[in-house]
Parts: C-alpha cells; structure tokens; sequence
C-alpha cells in the first residue's frame, strides 16, 4: 500500500512534479471499495495458476501434434509468455495476494512460480519488498534495471539483440549456477523433473528443447519489456509520488496472451495497493481511472509499441 516516505529515504524532487493536478487517492476510492478490491479467493487464485498451467501444456500439445516450424514458433512464443505468467505467480505470491491461504500462497510461489523461473520464494520476497519499500528513491533495488532509460533507439535494439540472441540469458544462467545452493535449487529442479516426465509420457521428450528455446530466446526481451514498461518509462524514477515513479500500459489481448499475463501491466495500481490480488488490478484501474486520478500525470499508455517509443530519446 503506498506509504509516506521516511527520513531514511531519499528522494529528488521533480521542478516539473504536477501538484494540485489529478485528484488525491482517497477521493477516488472509499475504504469499503478498496476492502472489496483487496479481497483474495482461492478459486480465483487456482483459476488464474489454472490458466496458466493450461495454456503452456496446450502450447506444447500444439507442438507435438502438428510438428512444423510455424507451430514451433507459436509454441515457443507461448511458453515464454507463461514462463513470465509464471514468474508473477512467483511475484503475486510473495505478496501473499493470489491466494487466501497462506499455505496455498507459499507452496504456489515457491514450487510453481519460483520453481519454473529458478528464483527462490524467500530471497525474491525480501528483494521485491525493498522494492516496493524504497520506490522512487535511490534505495530502490530495481534502479539499476532502468536508470539508463529513455535510451536512444540504437542503444534499446541493441539490448534486445542481446536478449533474443540468448546472450543475456547465458550471462544470467552462468551467475545463477556459479556456485549454486542446491537447497534453493531443488524447487527448480524438481519442476524440470515433473516436465521431463510429463513430455516422456506423451512421447516427446525431444520437446523439451522448447523451454529451453523460449527460456534463452524470447523471455529476457519479455522480461526487458515488463521492466522498461513498470518503471522505464515513468515520469520521474526518484520521486516518491506513484504516479511518476511507476506506469501502467494498457494491454491488447494479444499482449496479454505473450507479454502481459496476469494482469502484470496494471503496475501503477499493483504499487499503490500491493495487497489488491491481481484478478482485481483492472477493476482498481477502472475505478480510478473514471475518477480522475491520472489526470495530469503521463503514468498510463495504450499498448506495448507506444511504450517503447516513451522509451527512446533522440540522438
């Protein structure tokens, strides 16, 4: 929930922060409404997992029964985009916002969604938390995946040929098994184990080769793309105001099935209320939005291309 700053805290103050425009937070949403938002179901938290566990066995079903190279890409695009799904299951379990029973939350979080991306539930909890703690100050851990931003378009297609000819992803994978804690690993390991099987029983092993191509290929560029689009592109990174330290990018159905899954896009909203599950973030959105509590601020854009043009500068 979004909090005053403290005295440890320290922010830099915007000459062109737009005070007195936009509406103050509690004339646009009551104490009931915000209740009713913030309350967690655990079949709305199962449909949600559900989904997202269908879809990537469907890509790989996709795969499998019809083996050409248009479905391979299709497949391979999908998988990613659940790899992603699944990381904010990871996210939203961390928070204890997609389940209403704790227990649900911590074995989701820790043997689905962390499992599937390799990121432990507690370590992550910790860091994402001085996260939403230090917002819009130097303290802010997640700084460093945006400070260059806005970049010029050379330097942004660059990074994404980083990302999709794997050369991210092999970096990220040699830190993450350079000396590896195997306690923390067994999550991880165990949900490739459970794959193996899974695709052995279908009779295609060789199928496998799909995680692995989406997981190098394709998910650092969706990655990239959910960190320029959650605070890339915000209008002032170290300001505690939320509406310029974090954006929200209204996705297409399209994006949302490969790039935006879960509702991850309404990141504005996720900030102001971490405790809002996220099957409710839209709602919030909608509410607020009607009110006018983003007039005035450059804190929302319609589609991922529009986005990344808030993304580069000139020269």
């Amino acid at each position: 929930m979004m909090t005053k700053p403290t005295e440890h805290q320290t922010a830099v103050s915007d000459p062109r922060r737009p005070e007195g425009r936009g509406r103050k937070l509690a004339d646009c949403v009551s104490r009931e409404e915000l209740r009713e938002l913030s309350r967690t179901t655990n079949w709305q938290g199962a449909l949600m997992l559900g989904g997202d566990l269908a879809l990537l066995a469907a890509a790989f079903a996709l795969a499998i029964a019809w083996t050409n190279p248009l479905t391979l890409l299709v497949a391979i695009l999908l998988i990613a985009g659940r790899q992603l799904a699944l990381s904010i299951v990871l996210h939203d379990c961390a928070h204890k916002s997609l389940f209403r029973t704790p227990a649900l939350n911590e074995f989701a979080g820790r043997w689905i969604g962390g499992a599937a991306v390799d990121v432990p539930l507690d370590l992550y909890r910790d860091y994402h938390l001085n996260h939403h703690r230090h917002a819009g100050t130097h303290q802010d851990p997640d700084q460093g995946l945006v400070k260059a931003y806005p970049v010029t378009r050379d330097s942004l297609r660059r990074k994404f040929v980083r990302d999709l000819t794997g050369q991210t992803a092999i970096r990220d994978l040699i830190m993450a098994w350079r000396k590896p804690d195997w306690g923390q690993k067994a999550p991880f390991l165990v949900f490739q184990l459970v794959l193996v099987l899974a695709l052995a029983a279908a009779g295609a092993v060789w199928a496998y080769a799909l995680w692995w191509s989406a997981r190098i290929f394709i998910y650092p560029a969706i990655m990239r793309l959910r960190n320029i689009g959650e605070h890339g592109v915000a209008a002032n990174r170290h300001d505690t105001e939320p509406r310029l330290n974090t954006h929200t990018t209204l996705a297409s159905v399209l994006e949302r099935l490969l790039v935006a899954p879960n509702n991850v896009n309404f990141h504005l909203e996720h900030h102001m209320f971490a405790a809002v599950p996220p099957y409710h973030l839209p709602r919030l959105h909608q509410l607020l939005s009607e009110r006018g509590y983003y007039e005035g601020y450059a804190c929302v854009t319609h589609g991922y291309p529009a986005m990344l043009g808030k993304a580069v500068r000139a020269g």
